[in-house]
């Protein structure tokens, strides 16, 4: 398993390694807060960026793919959003969160979307970003 994450800043990371035993199954995390980190680390490309914004479908399903080629991982969860109190803009209100759960599938790779629209305070929209990455890893491993 790996981690692509920017709104939760490695929370999600965090929170997969307070399991005992974790370092026989999660590979690797990597922070990309920055557009730059997004394209220097993950390979996102800067079209993607001008074009749709990081805080996009379009982005975090190359954020979770990047990830995987990176890392060399079966599983990644990406995760791109606008936590608050700022970077609003129209149609992308405080509390867009876009993720992405990516696996390996023989030669292909199945990725699965989701965007959610949380409200509440920077803290609340982070908080429920990471329990919602949990659970769609947690869905994901069940397939």
């Amino acid at each position: 398993m790996v981690t692509a994450e920017s709104c939760t800043a490695g929370w999600i990371a965090k929170a997969l390694t307070d399991a005992a035993g974790s370092s026989r199954w999660l590979d690797s995390g990597y922070v990309t807060y920055s557009n730059e980190a997004k394209r220097r680390a993950l390979g996102v490309s800067a079209r993607t960026l001008e074009r749709f914004g990081a805080v996009s479908e379009q982005t975090v399903r190359q954020m979770a793919r990047g990830a995987l080629g990176a890392s060399g991982a079966e599983v990644a969860i990406a995760v791109t959003g606008i936590a608050g109190p700022d970077g609003a803009t129209p149609g992308k209100p405080v509390g867009t969160v876009w993720f992405c759960l990516a696996s390996r599938r023989g030669r292909s790779i199945a990725v699965s979307t989701v965007l959610e629209r949380f409200s509440g305070g920077r803290d609340v929209v982070r908080r429920k970003s990471v329990e919602r990455a949990l659970r769609l890893i947690l869905r994901g491993l069940d397939r």
